[in-house]
């Protein structure tokens, strides 16, 4: 059967016209007015650092708002008993444009999850082959017992910068690019804390003689860290968000973070037959040297301001004033743990030379006149 089909007009019929309403552009729909930058393709509301703006500048600058560049009407939320918003007003610091800050990193959400996908990764596989070729086996007793009493204890230390000191203030700037910066730091401190723990449980289960609980009564009651567990508690009680960021990453971290990390461990571990250590530790060790580039440009660009350079350079010094001494007696401190290795390669006051070396590199680079504490 076949379908219908449409009856033929005749030759001489007329031809029927459909009626459509006529389209009128009022030039009031949305995109119909044309601005300067209507045929570009890239954002135009900040200036990128180079020549064409990157990912990063896209998915991060002024993502946070701020009342002096878009919200006319001012903070349009606030806090319960507090300002509104992102104050400027909790740090003592000050800039005349805080958003011209950008982290050199270049840190956000994929380059986070990327990055710290590839050291787990890392760990993951020395951890699994230590076992496998069961290396633990032939490291000397006084090694064993360092990693479990010191190792251990440093693992606390981690835990306490990461979570009651960058997570705490990872909100509290007033640009996104810096608390976007502020939140990696807290995730390589929060990764490093655990794959501390994740080793001691590997030597724990490995070892007879390595008792994976001691590090808690180390940390706690053992002299010679306590100075540095008392620094380390007492940056949790700053409230100062930069003053807090820059006794962290500035100050503790050279003069105790990594003098043990870089300036012990990574120098002593191989000639105590220990390549598994340094492999782990040196993860620990990248996160900083990434943390501290961020913080050198942040500090930089306040001590550079030209409002309020003068002002920030003598603020920075009065945080040095208190924390310098704090941080050498929590590295003095520690002496004693740099002749508990079978073989002692470096003498604490090598390695204490070194990373206060290092430290004036880093204050040089900051523009901040050195200490004098630090010659003491």
């Amino acid at each position: 059967m076949s379908a219908p089909t449409a009856p033929k007009s005749s030759p001489g019929s007329p031809q029927r016209e459909r009626s459509f309403p006529t389209i009128e552009f009022t030039d009031a729909e949305a995109g119909a007015k044309e601005f300067p930058s209507s045929k570009s393709r890239r954002y135009s509301y900040y200036q990128p650092a180079k020549k064409r703006a990157t990912v990063y500048e896209d998915v991060t600058v002024d993502v946070q708002p701020d009342p002096e560049r878009h919200l006319t009407q001012g903070w349009i939320y606030g806090f319960g008993n507090g300002p509104g918003g992102y104050p400027q007003e909790w740090t003592a610091a000050k800039s005349s444009n805080w958003h011209a800050f950008l982290d050199p990193n270049e840190e956000w959400e994929q380059t986070i999850f990327r990055n710290n996908s590839a050291v787990v990764h890392q760990v993951d596989l020395c951890l699994q082959n230590a076992k496998r070729a069961r290396v633990y086996d032939g490291w000397n007793p006084s090694w064993l017992k360092f990693i479990e009493r010191n190792l251990g204890a440093w693992m606390h230390a981690e835990s306490g910068m990461g979570l009651h000191v960058f997570t705490s203030i990872q909100r509290s700037a007033p640009t996104n690019m810096i608390n976007n910066a502020v939140a990696v730091s807290a995730a390589h401190k929060l990764r490093f804390a655990q794959d501390l723990a994740l080793f001691n449980l590997d030597l724990a289960e490995a070892e007879e003689a390595f008792d994976g609980s001691a590090h808690k009564e180390v940390w706690q009651s053992a002299p010679e860290w306590q100075p540095t567990r008392e620094a380390v508690e007492r940056l949790t009680a700053i409230g100062d968000w930069a003053k807090l960021l820059f006794c962290t990453n500035i100050v503790f971290e050279q003069l105790v973070g990594s003098l043990f990390r870089t300036e012990l461990i990574m120098q002593v571990a191989a000639r105590n037959g220990d390549y598994i250590t340094p492999t782990i530790v040196g993860t620990g060790e990248y996160d900083y040297d990434r943390d501290l580039n961020y913080t050198r440009a942040l500090f930089l660009m306040l001590s550079r301001d030209e409002e309020y350079g003068a002002q920030n350079r003598a603020l920075f010094g009065e945080w040095l004033s208190e924390w310098v001494p704090r941080c050498l007696d929590a590295a003095r401190g520690l002496q004693p743990i740099w002749s508990q290795p079978a073989d002692k390669s470096v003498t604490f006051a090598t390695s204490l030379e070194a990373a206060t070396e290092k430290f004036r590199d880093v204050l040089k680079a900051i523009e901040v006149d050195i200490p004098e504490e630090l010659n003491q």
